[in-house]
């Protein structure tokens, strides 16, 4: 029996097949009244069946869940299927005659469950598209507001330095000037010291003299030269040299405190203001989009209308086939606008074609096995030169601008959106985890999407790109041998790897179902996923003369393109 939602594994690769016995077909219905999933055939004869006709079959998408098998525990024998209104309990209908459920209103339990079931959904829903991305949002921006305070306070941290150097050089100025001061008065004052010392030592010498004469008056034989300087002036003795003690200078130190050379560096303060709460996006203008023109409704009526008729078909027929010209392998297709098609191959060669495979233009480009172009919905073609690393923009005109240069990172593969325009560039770059980075329609980046919740990349070599309806971005990953498909707010929801089996996926796109379709290099086959990453079936093989298919496209009549060799060819796979 096939798995209910809440029981599909994180994975979500488990095969949906037909409950029926012995039957092994896809299941794309399901019984509401059996609880029993089927495929297309054995609806038919569902809805035949005297007994089964009047029955409730609806798409597997639109089930009702089934009740879980509890037996009553006042009765055991008895199931619970019924659901007390008043004492909100789940009971048997033995219960009801009891006398505490006498006089209460009873409902079916399998529709309140069902509605609680659907209602648990919406919130998981409302968590996923609102709360959590959200949250994220808000982790990313207190994750910036940490590199932005950080980087303040890095200026802080420098500028205070700077200043302390500053300081410091103003100090050694004034004090090397002041220790040159200093010199000049130690000079002078040794200068004073030194004459006064001189003085003294001429003065000792005429002492000395002076002894000597008078030692020579001595002699009887000089009284008369005794007598004679007795009476002459040049026997007073000269007075003692007047001198003075230096006044040396007196250093006065500074009067500072720690405040003072706090105010002289420069001081750090809080600023007492109250801090802002951060701006939470109300739900309601999560998706806020402009006002729809009346022809944007008729085309969401449209659409509408085309995913309420529109179902797998159990066979695939084949449109149309015709062959390339100037092109040696069909790696990648991108539709345009009034039945034109660009088409690569892994020389560089991207061509542009008619519906009949005539050549209207032709580029070489340094593109390869990759899906590295795609038209706009105002008919451009954008392509990626991955070698040069920049995005170009070819107009309806054929005027070939560039439009974005990626910096050091190549662009592999890009895809604009069918939802808001945006282009989404899946990119490697030597040394670091690849990415896919999203721009506007003008060409701003807004969002990088690179590691999962827990900080492991997502990507190796996302070679080949696409968004669902639903908004979620499909990536290729040769390298990785998976499809990694992450939301639009760039959260991890699966990654599908065909388990049991190899797979090396190429070309991918989705269609207006929200169905996951990727070209497999292995098997040489396109594998069908739902959106929540579910195997559905493989469609083309070499039966239906499908030969080594490695792009897909979906166009607005549904019909599936792939390219493959030289040849294109295009089935009808819906009905």
């Amino acid at each position: 029996m096939a798995l209910s939602e809440s029981q599909v594994p994180p994975d979500a690769q488990h095969y949906l097949v037909c409950g029926t016995e012995d039957c092994e077909r896809n299941c794309q219905f399901y019984c509401n009244d059996c609880h029993q999933p089927m495929c297309e055939q054995c609806r038919n004869e569902h809805q035949k069946n005297t007994k089964t006709k009047s029955h409730e079959v609806v798409p597997y998408k639109q089930r009702k869940r089934p009740l879980p098998v509890e037996q009553c525990k006042i009765h055991p024998t008895k199931e619970m299927v019924l659901l007390c209104e008043e004492c909100q309990i789940p009971i048997c209908y033995k219960c009801t005659a009891t006398k505490e459920h006498r006089g209460h209103a009873f409902t079916d339990l399998e529709i309140d469950f069902d509605e609680k079931v659907s209602l648990c959904h919406e919130e998981i829903a409302k968590i996923r598209n609102y709360f959590e991305p959200t949250s994220q949002d808000l982790k990313k921006e207190i994750a910036g507001d940490v590199t932005e305070i950080k980087k303040i306070m890095e200026g802080i941290r420098t500028s205070m330095k700077a200043e302390a150097e500053s300081v410091k050089k103003l100090v050694d100025t004034v004090t090397s000037e002041n220790i040159k001061q200093v010199g000049k008065i130690e000079q002078s004052l040794l200068e004073t010291l030194n004459g006064q010392n001189q003085e003294i030592d001429d003065y000792i010498t005429y002492l000395n003299d002076l002894i000597k004469t008078f030692y020579g008056y001595l002699s009887p034989s000089n009284i008369e030269q005794i007598t004679s300087a007795l009476k002459s002036e040049s026997f007073i003795i000269r007075p003692i040299p007047e001198t003075s003690k230096p006044v040396p200078p007196i250093f006065t130190a500074g009067q500072h405190s720690k405040e003072d050379v706090a105010k002289l560096l420069g001081i750090i303060t809080v600023p007492n203001n109250k801090p802002e709460n951060r701006k939470i996006k109300p739900m309601e203008t999560v998706s806020t989009q402009l006002k729809p023109t009346e022809k944007q409704r008729k085309q969401d009526r449209e659409k509408s209308y085309v995913k309420q008729t529109l179902s797998l078909s159990s066979s695939f027929t084949k449109v149309r086939k015709y062959t390339v010209p100037g092109v040696d392998d069909v790696f990648h297709i991108s539709l345009g606008k009034s039945g034109r098609l660009w088409v690569s191959d892994i020389h560089g060669n991207l061509v542009q074609t008619d519906l009949q495979g005539n050549q209207l233009q032709e580029i070489q480009t340094s593109g390869q096995d990759e899906g590295y172009h795609t038209v706009t919905q105002d008919g451009d073609l954008i392509y990626t030169d991955k070698y040069n690393k920049v995005i170009y923009r070819i107009t309806p005109d054929n005027t070939i601008t560039e439009f974005i240069k990626t910096g050091g990172w190549e662009p592999l593969s890009i895809y604009s959106s069918h939802i808001n325009g945006d282009l989404l560039v899946g990119m490697i770059k030597g040394g670091e985890p690849s990415k896919v980075t999203r721009y506007n329609k003008t060409g701003t980046e807004k969002q990088n999407i690179q590691r999962d919740n827990k900080g492991q990349p997502l990507y190796k070599y996302p070679h080949y790109i696409t968004e669902n309806i639903n908004g979620d971005v499909c990536v290729s990953d040769a390298n990785k041998h998976a499809v990694v498909v992450v939301d639009k707010s760039g959260q991890h929801r699966f990654s599908y790897t065909r388990q049991g089996s190899e797979f090396n996926p190429y070309g991918i796109c989705t269609d207006v179902l929200g169905h996951i379709l990727v070209c497999d290099d292995i098997s040489e086959t396109v594998h069908l996923l739902d959106q929540d990453g579910q195997f559905l079936s493989l469609l083309l093989a070499e039966q239906q003369g499908v030969g080594w298919p490695c792009s897909v496209c979906v166009d607005d009549e549904n019909n599936l393109w792939v390219g493959q060799s030289i040849i294109n060819t295009v089935y009808k796979y819906l009905q």
